[in-house]
């Protein structure tokens, strides 16, 4: 059996994990149910509005699971096993009217700026042309805000898709991830920004903010009416790297039905993005060892202007087997509070082309194909990684959330 080669972190940071066990769910908010490969939260009819108690000026950053190391070594994986995962596939998104709707989530003078000049570009000591950076693990990356000046970036397709998402755990505290709309109604994030790895405990009070800048929501901030996780990824039996928990996984992906407003959902306004499968936009056709993408990450990590502004990182990225996970691994400093922001290729509005150019393989635009799983314990390393959407897990959660006829999924 031929044994392919390919550059992998193989030390993982175990996470510490409570003995004592949370209960299964907050009191009163909702019901657990197992529903085979997915499990999800059934939220009782609710009175208000279940994100009114989220400290929106003060929320935590929502810690990004970590890998520890601090070698970087060859990791072998065989062909059979890289390319039995199924034929890459993709569905295609919307870029939505652009109609705002802006709410002020927290008066201005609250905004966490952490001492940083927030008004154009900062002087980084560095002449306005640089090579991108890199870290120790040699992985190029350039990671910039997404608005040059002021939020007019953020609030344009394909960005304005994306957003931040506020939620709270059982501490009582509120916590930030990122995540970004895939249908009409229907958000995708990490599975560690809804629930606890391997504890059967959902978190709660989740509040998706598409375009979020400052303190400002300019599409409105949407609640979630039902959460969908892996049941794999629930009860801890998804599988992860060697000596990881809820760490380098498979499956730390989850998904967010939205609550309507008068009927509607953010999509209609923001749009939505196209998602892939089975290694979309990846050399080679699927998840070989070897294929690579470029990967462009969005998300708001609290170490970059306080998590008030969206960030962009684009990087090389490439398919990690270690113990069959996966993972798509790139370069970047985006830390926590980017967690679950969209793994995106081909991310911008094409050009009209002529003079015979034509588009390259696997061309749509906007397309994610993972989530922003974890990092490295050592900052010097300066890469992440993602649970990559399969055939096995995308599909099947939003098979799940979206019922018949279902407008959210339109």
């Amino acid at each position: 059996m031929k044994k392919i080669s390919v550059t992998v972190a193989v030390t993982v940071l175990t996470l510490s994990i409570t003995v004592a066990l949370a209960p299964a769910v907050f009191a009163g908010e909702g019901k657990i149910e197992q529903r085979g490969k997915v499990t999800t939260l059934v939220m009782p009819a609710q009175k208000g509005t279940p994100t009114d108690t989220l400290d929106y000026a003060n929320a935590h950053a929502m810690p990004l699971p970590q890998a520890n190391s601090n070698m970087l070594t060859p990791e072998m994986a065989t062909e059979e096993e890289v390319l039995k995962l199924g034929t890459p596939g993709f569905t295609k998104g919307s870029s939505g009217d652009g109609k705002e709707f802006p709410v002020r989530l927290f008066p201005k003078e609250q905004i966490n700026l952490n001492s940083l000049e927030m008004d154009g570009a900062m002087d980084s000591g560095l002449d306005d042309v640089a090579p991108m950076e890199y870290g120790t693990a040699n992985t190029p990356f350039t990671t910039s805000r997404v608005d040059l000046s002021s939020n007019t970036v953020s609030k344009l397709y394909p960005y304005r898709a994306s957003g931040k998402l506020f939620f709270k755990k059982p501490d009582g505290n509120t916590y930030v991830c990122s995540a970004s709309l895939i249908k009409r109604g229907l958000a995708v994030t990490a599975a560690h920004c809804v629930a606890a790895f391997g504890k059967k405990q959902f978190y709660n009070s989740w509040s998706f903010v598409p375009a979020y800048y400052d303190n400002l929501a300019p599409y409105q901030s949407w609640s979630v009416s039902q959460p969908w996780v892996m049941t794999s990824y629930f009860n801890g039996t998804d599988p992860c790297q060697a000596g990881a928990l809820g760490v380098v996984c498979k499956n730390d992906i989850a998904v967010l039905e939205l609550t309507p407003k008068s009927g509607a959902y953010p999509g209609t306004n923001t749009g939505w993005y196209n998602y892939g499968w089975n290694g979309y936009g990846f050399t080679g056709g699927g998840l070989a060892v070897g294929a690579v993408a470029l990967i462009n990450q969005l998300g708001y990590p609290v170490s970059h202007d306080g998590g008030n502004r969206m960030q962009r990182t684009d990087s090389q990225g490439y398919i990690s087997n270690s113990t069959s996970v996966n993972n798509t691994i790139w370069g970047g400093r985006q830390t926590g509070g980017s967690s679950g922001g969209p793994e995106l290729v081909n991310l911008g509005i094409g050009a009209v082309l002529s003079g015979g150019v034509g588009l390259g393989s696997e061309a749509a635009f906007n397309t994610v194909i993972g989530v922003t799983s974890w990092g490295y314990t050592n900052q010097a390393i300066k890469r992440q990684g993602a649970s990559p959407f399969l055939s096995t897990n995308i599909s099947v959660l939003i098979s799940s959330a979206c019922a018949s006829s279902d407008p959210r999924c339109l």
